[in-house]
């Protein structure tokens, strides 16, 4: 008997408590079942919170509800609630009187001998303390709810933060591709009358800087941050609301007056006087007043808390769709920028291969001044060497008029690859663009 574990579940939608017996290793889904079976909240439905607002972990096993070492092992609650509702309204019986204290209610006026009177208010001052313990579990359980609410809102806030972090990197991602594309549109219509050109480059820049502007959507999260900030307020709200705080001194105060009632009565002598009970029937009657309006005010109370549960609840997949279609954008926003880079830079080098290919030319044209070809047409204007019409060539002349053709047609030959490759590597350039 010692060693069994007993767990308490306290219905919020009821103000009911139900109690198991845990199986040894029983797990959190099979006690599930059987809260199922007992309050008729199905499995999906049912959230299972701690006194900490932390909900029950379906990998731990069912033992998880019970905490050894702190307080009785009978003294902790787990809390009930369901996930199809977030409007909890009642109505909400009270404990039933017992038959005693159902007497004195229905006639308060009449007269008891001291020691029966002793025990039926012995069971009234019970009851009235039965209903203030009710009010203060219904009561923890609304501070579960309140402090489940609060965890769902840091987590919140902190996806709130990233979306607000990656929107904010995209802007100054797309405000630096804009200003770089239109840079580039200009310079590159600059240099379009003397320098390289590409039609199917130009229109493939202008796209992308459309595809940019409509990647600007996705930094649009004004209505979101709208709907999180009106959320956070009305959490602030409900934090400073007086219903937040126990609303049980009166009960408390009753409570004390019918202890107080019964220990004047315990010290009569149980002599054969008789009494009547009207000063218990009115604490009664007031505690259950009382109590009536406490949990109306709590279970509104606890019903706007469960609506910005489920608000945040709503929120969560919103924002997470915002966070993807914010990367994606990101992420195309830089591959344009990279391949329009590449291009860039293939232009370049087209541009310098061009400018080496004039270089060598020139400096080919140049050299020809200096070659023994030159020398000898000079030679021969000088007067140094015959007139071709005059005489015959000797054989030396003939050899050096050999050497000089031979070397002009090794020129022709390197100009004439130098043409070819630049070609080529023009028609690469335009296959590539």
């Amino acid at each position: 008997v010692l060693f069994l574990q007993i767990v308490h579940i306290l219905n919020m939608t009821s103000a009911k408590i139900v109690s198991f017996l845990l199986h040894p290793e029983e797990s959190l889904h099979s006690l599930q079942i059987r809260i199922e079976f007992e309050t008729g909240i199905s499995t999906g439905n049912q959230e299972l919170l701690l006194e900490t607002g932390i909900c029950l972990d379906p990998r731990k096993p069912a033992s998880q509800c019970v905490i050894d070492g702190v307080r009785g092992w009978d003294s902790y609650m787990v809390y009930l609630f369901d996930k199809s509702k977030t409007v909890y309204d009642g109505p909400f019986a009270s404990r039933s009187l017992s038959d005693c204290v159902n007497y004195i209610v229905q006639d308060s006026k009449i007269q008891l001998p001291i020691p029966q009177l002793r025990k039926v208010w012995a069971e009234a001052v019970h009851y009235v303390i039965g209903l203030k313990e009710d009010y203060s579990r219904l009561f923890q359980g609304q501070r579960a709810a309140m402090l489940s609410l609060l965890r769902y809102n840091a987590n919140l806030i902190k996806m709130k933060n990233n979306m607000v972090s990656a929107s904010q990197q995209l802007k100054a991602k797309l405000e630096f591709f804009h200003q770089s594309i239109r840079l580039d549109l200009e310079r590159y219509s600059d240099q379009m009358a003397y320098g390289i050109s590409s039609e199917k480059m130009l229109k493939a820049w202008k796209e992308m800087e459309e595809k940019a502007s409509q990647c600007a959507q996705a930094e649009d999260i004004g209505y979101l941050d709208e709907q999180i900030m009106a959320l956070h307020t009305e959490i602030v709200e409900l934090q400073k609301s007086p219903y937040a705080r126990r609303q049980g001194e009166v009960m408390e105060s009753l409570e004390q007056r019918a202890i107080d009632l019964y220990k004047q009565l315990k010290t009569r002598p149980p002599d054969h006087a008789y009494s009547d009970s009207t000063d218990m029937v009115k604490i009664i009657v007031q505690t259950v007043q009382s109590q009536d309006r406490v949990l109306k005010e709590l279970f509104g109370h606890l019903s706007k808390l469960l609506g910005c549960k489920q608000k945040i609840i709503d929120l969560l997949p919103k924002i997470e769709v915002a966070l993807n279609n914010i990367k994606e954008a990101d992420n195309s926003v830089m591959q344009m920028q990279g391949k329009r880079q590449r291009e860039i830079w293939h232009l370049l080098k087209i541009a310098c291969t061009q400018s080496s290919s004039r270089s060598l030319v020139s400096s080919s044209l140049e050299g020809t001044a200096s070659t023994p070809a030159a020398t000898w047409l000079a030679q021969s204007s000088s007067g140094n060497v015959p007139h071709p019409l005059s005489s015959m060539a000797t054989p030396e002349d003939g050899e050096n008029f050999i050497h000089v053709i031979e070397e002009n047609l090794n020129y022709l030959e390197l100009f004439s690859s130098i043409l070819q490759e630049a070609r080529q590597e023009q028609n690469n350039s335009m296959m590539v663009s």
